[in-house]
């Protein structure tokens, strides 16, 4: 519905997203109204579109989908406006001089004669300046927004747009609507190919066919990982996005390249056969074969430990290191470059822990880092030294003017040693930014199990450098003794070696359900979680427990479990608050998780003498707990597992998911006391041995297997896992049978 009236009031504005409620009087009454706007202040017309609904707090609410701002006309209205505090330098008194002498004419004297203010007692040229140039910014921010409004996008997103573009909002969308998809996180082509069409964009122009090219790519790598693609299937995949027919082959041709020719794509050679990259990509791993390269030939590495100094450090820690284990903590403290991997129960921490004795003893700056929050505390935990996350060692700082990572090439980190665990999760992206980061001479040990899943961004890093063979790889296969009697990490080598896993083992941390109906699987985990686990392991409590699943869809899909264990662990009460967003009900106490990078996104943190730190950028995969909900000012308050507390918007919520269930894939670099992992069969490329072994090696404590014995089976001896298409290895060992250093 349409509903129109003039703002009487703002009552709240949060100036980071434009999210407002304001009382405004519309037909003889007053309604109240929330959404996220442009600036708009008191005195102003407003169109809206949208429409009533209940809030808790508040009644009755117009939600605004749209709107259209129009300057105030009469006189009351002009000084309401400019008294409201919009107008830099403009109070009460200065307002009611101004309308005084100009009248209704006082909007087009400020934004076309602001000299003419100079007039009013008290208001300089200098002065005069500011009050027009704070006009037109306003006016200009509406309008963009507005503009936007036209190609039927959100309030929301059009805020989002502004705050990137700026004033330059119409004249960048004008010129190029499919910028935005580079840009703007959540628009897609479909959006920005529906505004080009709207703009007059034709459906076979050049600026079309570029941006389908480089769509499709960008698809292939955020969708399967790869960072080239092979140039027919490309073509082929430009067509489909692009909806035209094999008639247009030749003008996607042309478009390739044009976009060889401006730098966009890299022409490559794969496997033989002729591939594209999207240049950033080919970049960054460019540049990760040559960094690696450097560090590892480039340096006179002092030899810091020998077999002298593994016995002194059995003899303190009363253990003895197996013979590989031996092997694994000589090349760290004596490589340059070195990889160490094995799947559970090899002694991968065991070994961190003696490299970083050795290194400490010999006065050596280490540091410990990892991808994700919950594997940096791990590490932490482990080792009993300081780890971070990789964002937050290099400073992340993309949000507020900031213009990336602080740590890089010019800043290096103060670093001798740079120790880096769960590698398989890294990307390019990531990996780049951090040998970007290190000085000539650091030493840098890679810490990962092989065979996990790869990162979800684009690259096979891990995998590369280990079959690039350039480096010195210790992979780790024998279980040592604290972990033969596991039956999770006797399991997960079984799974890696393609074999059945034991399931009629009585064993104390490995269980199978052979329910296999959805229905009841679903109300299996449920009375496991809430009630026959905590009771039969009295040190296990229902927070210890995570569901990780292979899909999100089905009944005992992640989306469906999430809300089934919501209702048994936290049910709605009369004085537990909640929202409810695009049919999702966020309660306080739910648990959480964060589902794309956002580097703005500001936090505080409290360390052990009580003092708040203050910092931006919330991670993928960052999970919590939702610790309040204001419904006063819609924003939702979130503490994350390493402490660090977020506020959001009830606009920035679409971020955040429940997180009772998550897919394996989201599980990566996750650890987690107990485990429940429902295998109901799907897609080949979900159903695979790798997924199952990620899956059963995120346990710490306890793995419940639950499903048809089949399905595991098939798992098992599915080994056809999205093929990854990337230039590292290939790079490795071209520069290095080149001599490039």
């Amino acid at each position: 519905m349409i509903l129109k009236g003039i703002v009487e009031s703002i009552v709240y504005r949060n100036s980071e997203n434009g999210y407002t409620i304001l009382d405004l009087y519309s037909s003889g009454e007053m309604v109240t109204v929330a959404g996220k706007f442009p600036i708009v202040g008191k005195g102003e017309n407003l169109e809206l579109e949208g429409e009533f609904k209940i809030n808790k707090k508040y009644g009755e609410q117009f939600e605004a989908e749209s709107i259209k701002v129009e300057k105030p006309t009469d006189v009351f209205a002009i000084e309401k406006y400019l008294s409201c505090g919009l107008i830099s330098g403009v109070g009460e008194v200065t307002a009611k001089n101004i309308v005084k002498k100009f009248g209704e004419r006082t909007l087009e004297i400020i934004e076309n004669s602001p000299k003419e203010l100079v007039s009013i007692r008290g208001i300089s040229e200098k002065k005069a300046n500011e009050i027009h140039n704070t006009y037109k910014d306003i006016k200009k921010m509406q309008e963009a927004v507005m503009f936007l409004q036209k190609y039927d996008i959100s309030i929301n997103m059009s805020v989002k747009i502004f705050n990137k573009y700026k004033y330059r909002t119409e004249e960048i969308i004008s010129a190029n609507p499919y910028k935005l998809i580079e840009d703007i996180e959540g628009i897609g082509f479909k959006t920005a190919d529906k505004i080009a069409i709207k703009i007059g964009v034709e459906f076979d122009s050049d600026i079309r066919i570029k941006a389908g090219v480089l769509f499709a790519l960008t698809e292939i790598a955020e969708k399967h990982g790869s960072t080239v693609a092979y140039t027919e299937e490309l073509k082929t995949a430009t067509l489909e996005v692009l909806e035209l027919d094999s008639n247009y082959l030749e003008r996607v041709e042309d478009a390739i390249v044009d976009l060889e020719i401006t730098g966009a794509l890299k022409k490559v050679e794969h496997n033989e056969k002729e591939a594209l990259a999207i240049s950033k990509y080919y970049q960054m791993e460019d540049f990760i074969a040559h960094k690696l390269l450097n560090l590892s030939a480039g340096n006179v590495v002092q030899k810091l430990g020998d077999e002298n100094d593994i016995l002194q450090y059995e003899k303190l820690n009363k253990i003895t290191l197996h013979e590989m284990q031996k092997q694994a903590v000589l090349a760290g403290v004596s490589e340059s470059v070195v990889v160490i991997t094995g799947g559970p129960g090899t002694g991968k921490t065991t070994i961190i822990k003696a490299i970083l004795k050795i290194f400490k003893n010999a006065r050596k700056k280490c540091m410990l880092m990892a991808p994700t929050g919950r594997a940096a505390k791990r590490l932490e935990e482990q080792t009993g030294e300081s780890a971070s996350t990789i964002h937050r060692a290099l400073e992340a700082n993309f949000g507020g003017g900031g213009k990336g990572f602080v740590r890089n090439e010019h800043n290096p980190l103060d670093a001798e040693v740079v120790i880096v665990d769960e590698v398989s999760m890294l990307d390019v992206f990531l990996m780049s930014s951090l040998l970007k980061a290190l000085n000539f001479g650091t030493r840098l040990i890679l810490v990962g199990d092989k065979d996990q899943l790869p990162s979800v961004g684009a690259g096979n890093v891990l995998a590369d450098i280990i079959s690039s063979e350039c480096f010195k790889v210790v992979e780790l296969t024998q279980i040592f003794r604290q972990s033969e009697d596991s039956m999770i990490a006797h399991n997960a080598h079984k799974i890696n070696h393609s074999e059945m896993p034991d399931l009629s083992v009585k064993s104390s941390d490995f269980f199978y359900s052979g329910t296999s109906e959805p229905n009841a699987v679903a109300s299996e985990i449920v009375s496991l979680i809430a009630e026959r686990m905590p009771k039969y392991f009295k040190d296990i409590t229902s927070e210890d427990i995570q569901v990780i699943a292979p899909m999100k869809a089905g009944v005992a899909g992640v989306d469906n479990l999430n809300v089934l264990i919501q209702e048994k662990l936290n049910p709605m009460t009369p004085f537990k608050k909640q929202i409810t967003l695009h049919k999702r009900i966020f309660r306080v106490g739910d648990k959480v998780m964060q589902t794309q990078n956002n580097y703005d996104q500001e936090w505080e943190k409290y360390n052990d003498f009580g003092y708040p730190t203050y910092g931006s950028g919330v991670f993928n995969g960052d999970m919590g707990y939702i610790e309040d909900i204001n419904t006063e000012v819609n924003e939702v308050y979130v503490l994350f597992d390493d402490g660090r507390r977020v506020c959001y918007s009830y606009a920035e919520l679409e971020e955040l998911v429940l997180s009772y269930a998550i897919t394996i894939h989201k599980s990566q670099g996750s650890e987690f006391p107990v485990v429940i992992i429902p295998i109901m069969g799907g897609s080949p490329l979900l159903m695979n041995k790798n997924l199952l072994y990620t899956a059963v090696t995120r346990a710490k404590k306890v793995v419940v297997l639950i499903g048809k014995q089949s399905n595991v089976f098939y798992m098992i001896n599915n080994k056809s896992s999205a093929v990854r298409n990337t230039m590292l290895e290939p790079l490795l060992k071209r520069f290095e049978n080149l001599g490039i250093d």
